[in-house]
């Protein structure tokens, strides 16, 4: 397993979303911090949506985010339901 660390709490495994950037120690992709974000949940109250991660974690994966964009915002497209799937 090769884990390779990115910034101070982004990081990748290929064992682990197939190599999509996560926080160092667990399974949350970025993408889904950005997800969060995008939905106006403001970076403070991201923790509370999701409990195991600190501030600064938080902060990094933005940070991660808005340098990458163009690559955190292929796997949210890649990740989207079709809307023809969506019920009303």
């Amino acid at each position: 397993m090769t884990v390779q660390s990115i910034s101070r709490y982004v990081s990748r495994n290929p064992e682990i979303l197939q190599g999509e950037p996560i926080i160092l120690g667990t399974r949350t992709s970025v993408r889904a911090i950005v997800g969060l974000w995008r939905l106006g949940i403001s970076p403070e109250e991201i923790p509370i949506h999701l409990p195991h991660l600190t501030l600064a974690q938080v902060f990094d994966a933005l940070s991660f985010y808005l340098d990458n964009q163009e690559e955190i915002n292929h796997y949210i497209e890649q990740n989207r339901i079709p809307k023809e799937l969506l019920k009303p």
